[in-house]
């Protein structure tokens, strides 16, 4: 049967999250990535009229996470994978909190506050859509460079 082997490798592909070790490394990241998160907000003083500390958290998870996915785009070796689920999965899983952002939202809703919660949701997920792009450009820019193909492509 010649698909036998292709749905036997998308599921080893699919189970192998579900190693003890992959499980560490998840794990691990996502301690580090939420003591990150919770740093970031003890660092900014509350008082605006939405929660800072937690759109910067996304924005700059997204930028992070759109870079190291397209660094590690076409690198299927097992320390990328390792790389995934240490600190895309964890860390930057951890570190980002959209639980909050939509928890927020719904609190600035609840006092009446409906378009700051409206501009809070959605300038939060499109800025964070345009900060992974941004980073996935910036990473694939530096793999032109590294490669030699530094030209503009414009």
């Amino acid at each position: 049967m010649q698909n036998r082997g292709v749905v036997d490798r998308g599921m080893r592909a699919r189970s192998e999250w579900l190693r003890p070790g992959a499980v560490a490394l998840v794990f691990t990241g996502g301690v580090l990535g939420g003591g990150a998160r919770e740093a970031l907000v003890a660092s900014i003083p509350p008082g605006a009229p939405v929660p800072l500390a937690v759109l910067v958290a996304n924005l700059l998870g997204a930028f992070a996470l759109g870079l190291l996915l397209d660094a590690l785009a076409g690198n299927d070796s097992r320390a990328a994978a390792r790389a995934r689920l240490l600190w895309g999965a964890g860390l930057l899983g951890g570190f980002t909190t959209y639980s909050s952002l939509a928890l927020a939202s719904t609190a600035l809703a609840d006092t009446g506050e409906l378009w700051l919660a409206l501009a809070y949701g959605l300038g939060s997920v499109l800025g964070g859509a345009l900060a992974a792009l941004l980073g996935m450009m910036l990473a694939g820019a530096a793999k032109r460079r590294s490669r030699g193909g530094g030209e503009s492509d414009a």
